[in-house]
């Protein structure tokens, strides 16, 4: 009994075992197909957040208008702009 469910666990890895590599080349090719991120004066997110909350300390704008301002600030200084 032991020796029929060994086989058979290994004929079913043996069968899924290009399935699943060629599943991890295409997720590779997906995440790598990309542009390249731009690294001169790139910021973590904290970084460019807290920046950008210095920038806009003390502005006389709605919250709505802030936020936006905000969200674009810190995806500017996330890519070095």
């Amino acid at each position: 009994m032991k020796v029929l469910f060994s086989a058979i666990a290994l004929a079913a890895a043996v069968a899924l075992a290009p399935v699943s590599v060629g599943a991890q080349e295409r997720t590779a090719k997906k995440v790598l197909s990309g542009q390249p991120a731009t690294l001169h004066n790139a910021k973590t997110e904290s970084q460019a957040r807290r920046d950008c909350q210095r920038q806009f300390r003390g502005a006389k704008e709605s919250k709505s208008a802030l936020r936006i301002k905000m969200n674009a600030c810190v995806q500017e200084g996330m890519q070095g702009n």
